[in-house]
């Protein structure tokens, strides 16, 4: 028997910008160091997925970096007045949700954040095949490095 009050709806469909997230689809091995040190001492594994409807791509995070275990999870959806991927991130350092803001063109990708006293800005770009990236966190003019720790990475996908 079908519901009267669902017969005919129409439910809205994911933004087709969102499948310029398609690339960070499945899992991720990560490895990097701090700018002007050649010991790779930040090493984790990172995995993405749509969440049910396609509307929100979901970050599920883990990081060694240099001692300090980082868990996260982040959801990212889309902004179609910016053309940009609004996100939240939900961490064990962090006693508050922390807002990122993600541009993604082609292979090229920045993710922002500018919340209390985070303010940096990380760029990476995925290789021609897209099996591999490489990039890199940088303090914002005028940050505090103590805090935005200049830092490099390169992911390539796990097995």
């Amino acid at each position: 028997m079908t519901d009267q009050r669902t017969q005919g709806t129409q439910l809205p469909q994911p933004d087709p910008a969102l499948k310029r997230l398609e690339p960070f689809l499945g899992s991720w091995t990560l490895e990097g160091h701090l700018v002007g040190s050649t010991e790779n001492n930040i090493r984790g594994r990172t995995s993405f997925r749509w969440l049910a409807g396609g509307f929100f791509l979901e970050q599920r995070f883990e990081l060694d970096f240099m001692g300090t275990t980082i868990h996260s999870l982040e959801l990212i959806g889309y902004e179609p007045a910016t053309d940009t991927f609004p996100s939240t991130v939900f961490s064990n350092v962090s006693p508050s949700p922390l807002p990122y803001r993600w541009e993604v063109d082609d292979r090229k990708v920045k993710i922002s954040v500018s919340y209390g006293p985070m303010d940096s800005t990380f760029t990476r770009e995925f290789t021609e095949d897209g099996g591999s990236f490489s990039g890199g966190w940088r303090p914002n003019p005028g940050a505090d490095e103590t805090v935005n720790v200049p830092y490099d990475v390169s992911g390539s996908r796990a097995e």
